[in-house]
Order: structure tokens, then C-alpha cells, then sequence
């Protein structure tokens, strides 16, 4: 069995996050829904756990970050190629998202990312095969 990774994050209110993400295209598990969470399907092996802040804090003793003001984590998913990169920023950007930082290109990769509306970073990425 391949390793497979699930992130979890707390959001402010599920259906809201549920709407910006179904805007970008992701799908979402209904066997690992309910009011206080989904899961999000980015790929056959990763997965994002949307976790309402209540729910979120019943797995640490730690306080939520508010991702609105610290940077707790940034999320990086590569893409097949430079467009799709684009494109999916286009798509946060209509659904309400930020863009906190310009598009980088290094020539042999190419970045660009968006702070969703509970304030998480993403990232995606497009880098060449040969490089």
C-alpha cells in the first residue's frame, strides 16, 4: 500500500471552505463528512482534512493558530505544467482568494501560491521533468 498523507486543517466554517475549494475543482469524500469535517481529495494518495476549529482543537492541547495572522504551514502541490499553475490560481482568485506573494520563475520551476479564506497558505508548482 502506497503511503498516503492527510493534512488537517481548522476552518472557521466548513461549507464556506467546502464552496472555495469545489470552485478550484477538488472533490470531497462523503464517507469522511459530517458537520464537523470533510475530506478533501487533491489525489489517489493525498488528502486535506477540512476540521472546524472546535473540532480541530479536540486533537491538540495546543491553541488554533489563526492563519489569518501566522503563518502556520504552506501547503505545496505540484502541477503538470506552468498553465495548469495558473490556472488554478485564477480560479482561488475568482473564489475569493489572495495572492500574498508575485509568481517565481526559475527557470527550471515555477511557483505561484494563494491564502485561502481562512487565511492558509497553498502553493503550486510546475517543474521541469530534465531539471
Amino acid at each position: 500500500m502506497a503511503t498516503q498523507i492527510f493534512v488537517n486543517l481548522p476552518v472557521k466554517a466548513l461549507e464556506p471552505s467546502v464552496t472555495f475549494f469545489t470552485q478550484l475543482g477538488y472533490s470531497f469524500n462523503p464517507e469522511y463528512t459530517d458537520e464537523n469535517a470533510t475530506c478533501m481529495v487533491i489525489s489517489d494518495t493525498i488528502y486535506v482534512m477540512l476540521l472546524v476549529e472546535p473540532f480541530f482543537q479536540t486533537f491538540t492541547k495546543k491553541s488554533v493558530a489563526d492563519a489569518k495572522q501566522t503563518a502556520e504551514v504552506i501547503v505545496s502541490l505540484s502541477l503538470e505544467s506552468r498553465a495548469a499553475v495558473d490556472d488554478i490560481i485564477q480560479k482561488a482568485l475568482g473564489a475569493g482568494a489572495t495572492t500574498p506573494m508575485p509568481a517565481q520563475d526559475m527557470g527550471f520551476m515555477y511557483q505561484h501560491g494563494f491564502q485561502d479564506p481562512d487565511g492558509h497558505l497553498w502553493e503550486f508548482f510546475y517543474m521541469q521533468p530534465n531539471a
